[in-house]
């Protein structure tokens, strides 16, 4: 029987990629310099790493479902050639303004809700109590709070609009500027590698 581990959840676009709207086409997909590096030091320090994000551009008609997984694979790529690894993604597609009714309905995956998260800790037995998630908007944070984890906003993407909402604001929150500094903050925290 395998012990549950802390993860790292991602959000994916203005956390790891560029903050580009509903990026449709590959090249699109413009990484933060930064980012490998930070996540091959999380994989380094023992922990999971997973994305979760909201794809609503699929309920909406914008972007092709087949071309989330697309992306997904070329992120993936990415990280592997620079020797750092994304465990899984989990992404909802779901949205209230879907133009498919059947993506319409409440879900429990569109972030603030905690459902990507839970999925994941219940699918590579994951240790929520010991995770964290980072993300440049309230709603990545609120999910974390939900499921149970430690929260770190960063100020790329939309985070230093999100960080002046403080009407928003997950309590507890750590604010950084980037996914470096999160990964920095986490690892200090965490007092350093899991055991």
């Amino acid at each position: 029987m395998s012990v549950a581990r802390g993860a790292v959840f991602l959000d994916r676009d203005g956390t790891i990629i560029e903050e580009a709207g509903y990026p449709d086409r590959l090249e699109r997909i413009l990484f933060f310099p930064y980012a490998v590096d930070a996540v091959r030091t999380l994989n380094d320090a023992g922990y999971a790493v997973v994305v979760v994000t909201n794809q609503s551009g699929v309920a909406r008609g914008i972007v092709p479902e087949a071309f989330v997984g697309e992306a997904h694979r070329f992120i993936a790529r990415r990280m592997e050639a620079g020797g750092a690894r994304i465990d899984a993604f989990y992404y909802c597609r779901h949205h209230p303004d879907a133009v498919d009714p059947a993506l319409r309905g409440p879900c429990d995956c569109r972030k603030p809700q905690p459902g990507l998260l839970r999925q994941a800790a219940a699918d590579l037995t994951l240790d929520l109590a010991r995770s964290f998630i980072v993300g440049d908007r309230w709603q990545d944070l609120a999910a974390g709070r939900a499921a149970g984890t430690g929260g770190v906003l960063v100020r790329t993407g939309v985070g230093c609009d999100e960080e002046q909402r403080r009407d928003a604001a997950v309590p507890g929150t750590v604010i950084v500027d980037d996914l470096a500094a999160a990964a920095a903050w986490i690892l200090h925290r965490a007092g350093g590698p899991q055991a």
